[in-house]
């Protein structure tokens, strides 16, 4: 319990902190590579707060210099930490409207170049995804996304929502099957309590989306299969030391399109 106590500490010094930086960054402009700082010593306050530390695989896959999608399990809070904290490029996080009414920190993600998605409004939804790829384009920078829209009840990886392969898709940009493991041993969904954990964070070989169709429904499915088969492996890969049985493939109909969180 004390640990939680520490933890919510240090989030809320911290939030208050950076996210008066970010705040004043929407308004008045900082150079680009603040806003990204401030994520950093952030996440970075937290991940120390709850004594877990974050292993990094694969980083030679994040191109330094390009545009690119960071498709991301999502187990907890936690591993937005560990992404945060470990990216060495600029990026923006896509994420669910509903988290911008937060206090300080909804003001604060938009200062910090965030990207919130209305998954109410599907045809708002599209347009946004589609304006988010172009901006990562022209800008040559990272989105960070969730395809499974919500936390991992069990911390298996969930089924996939088609928005971030309408935005790669539209963007042109290739697709980095991201897993992150370990957070959920941290703090699970409904979880109360934060027990120190180590993380690791794998990132994947980049996938190139500039064969699928913009308006091909078939190609977005095709894409979404295909990432989560590469993420499933991963997932089985990083747990195989403990026994993990085998990765859980998508075999659902997909969902609809929108939804990170």
């Amino acid at each position: 319990m004390i640990r939680t106590l520490w933890v919510t500490f240090a989030a809320v010094f911290a939030t208050l902190t950076f996210g008066s930086l970010a705040i004043m960054y929407g308004y008045v402009g900082f150079p680009k590579g603040v806003r990204n700082w401030g994520m950093r010593r952030w996440t970075r306050m937290v991940l120390e707060a709850a004594a877990s530390s974050v292993t990094v695989h694969g980083l030679e896959n994040i191109d330094e210099s390009g545009p690119q999608i960071i498709t991301a399990n999502h187990q907890s809070m936690f591993d937005v930490f560990a992404l945060a904290a470990c990216l060495p490029v600029r990026y923006h996080f896509v994420a669910k409207r509903e988290l911008s009414r937060i206090p300080v920190f909804g003001r604060a993600a938009a200062g910090a170049g965030n990207i919130y998605i209305d998954r109410g409004d599907r045809a708002s939804a599209i347009e946004s995804l589609k304006r988010a790829g172009r901006r990562i384009r022209e800008e040559s920078s990272t989105a960070i996304t969730y395809p499974e829209g919500t936390r991992s009840l069990t911390g298996d990886l969930q089924k996939f929502k088609k928005g971030p392969f309408v935005m790669a898709i539209e963007a042109g940009v290739p697709i980095v099957p991201t897993v992150v493991d370990g957070v959920f041993d941290i703090l699970p969904k409904r979880g109360l309590r934060v027990r120190p954990h180590p993380i690791t964070v794998r990132f994947g070989e980049p996938i190139d989306t500039r064969v699928y169709r913009r308006e091909a429904r078939k190609d977005r499915d095709a894409l979404m299969l295909r990432v989560h088969a590469v993420m499933a492996e991963m997932l089985a890969e990083l747990r195989a030391p403990e026994g993990y049985s085998g990765p859980r493939r998508l075999s659902v109909r997909p969902a609809p399109v929108g939804g990170e969180s």
